[in-house]
Protein backbone atom coordinates (compact mmCIF):
# COMPACT_ATOMS: atom_id res chain seq x y z
CA UNK A 1 0.00 0.00 0.00
CA UNK A 2 1.62 3.19 -1.06
CA UNK A 3 1.89 5.57 2.05
CA UNK A 4 -0.92 8.34 0.23
CA UNK A 5 -3.10 5.49 0.52
CA UNK A 6 -3.42 5.17 3.77
CA UNK A 7 -5.99 7.02 5.95
CA UNK A 8 -4.85 9.04 8.70
CA UNK A 9 -6.54 9.05 12.20
CA UNK A 10 -5.87 11.60 15.33
CA UNK A 11 -6.04 9.92 17.97
CA UNK A 12 -6.39 11.55 21.90
CA UNK A 13 -5.64 8.95 24.98
CA UNK A 14 -3.89 9.59 28.32
CA UNK A 15 0.00 9.96 28.11
CA UNK A 16 0.07 7.11 30.72
CA UNK A 17 -1.86 4.63 27.93
CA UNK A 18 0.24 5.78 25.16
CA UNK A 19 3.74 4.83 27.27
CA UNK A 20 1.99 1.84 27.69
CA UNK A 21 1.48 1.04 24.40
CA UNK A 22 4.92 2.64 23.76
CA UNK A 23 6.65 -0.17 25.63
CA UNK A 24 4.47 -3.22 24.42
CA UNK A 25 5.65 -1.81 20.76
CA UNK A 26 8.90 -1.46 21.97
CA UNK A 27 8.87 -5.03 23.09
CA UNK A 28 7.79 -6.11 20.21
CA UNK A 29 9.94 -4.43 17.69
CA UNK A 30 7.31 -1.98 16.49
CA UNK A 31 6.51 1.50 16.17
CA UNK A 32 3.32 2.55 18.27
CA UNK A 33 1.58 2.83 15.05
CA UNK A 34 2.30 -0.41 13.78
CA UNK A 35 1.49 -2.19 16.81
CA UNK A 36 -2.08 -0.28 16.91
CA UNK A 37 -2.44 -1.77 13.45
CA UNK A 38 -1.60 -4.91 15.11
CA UNK A 39 -4.15 -4.76 17.84
CA UNK A 40 -7.20 -3.01 15.68
CA UNK A 41 -6.54 -6.16 13.01
CA UNK A 42 -6.51 -9.01 15.81
CA UNK A 43 -9.97 -7.11 17.20
CA UNK A 44 -11.70 -6.83 13.85
CA UNK A 45 -10.91 -10.28 13.37
CA UNK A 46 -12.15 -11.75 16.67
CA UNK A 47 -15.59 -9.38 15.98
CA UNK A 48 -15.80 -11.31 12.61
CA UNK A 49 -15.30 -14.92 14.28
CA UNK A 50 -18.06 -13.59 16.21
CA UNK A 51 -20.64 -11.96 14.28
CA UNK A 52 -19.46 -12.55 10.69
CA UNK A 53 -17.51 -10.66 7.83
CA UNK A 54 -17.65 -7.20 7.75
CA UNK A 55 -18.28 -6.12 4.13
CA UNK A 56 -16.80 -2.65 3.46
CA UNK A 57 -17.69 -1.14 0.28
CA UNK A 58 -14.38 -0.02 -1.61
CA UNK A 59 -14.26 3.63 -2.92
CA UNK A 60 -12.90 4.39 -6.63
Amino acid sequence: MAKDDLARYTLRVPKEILDKLGHIAEYNGRTKNKELEQMIKARITAFEQKHGEISIEKED
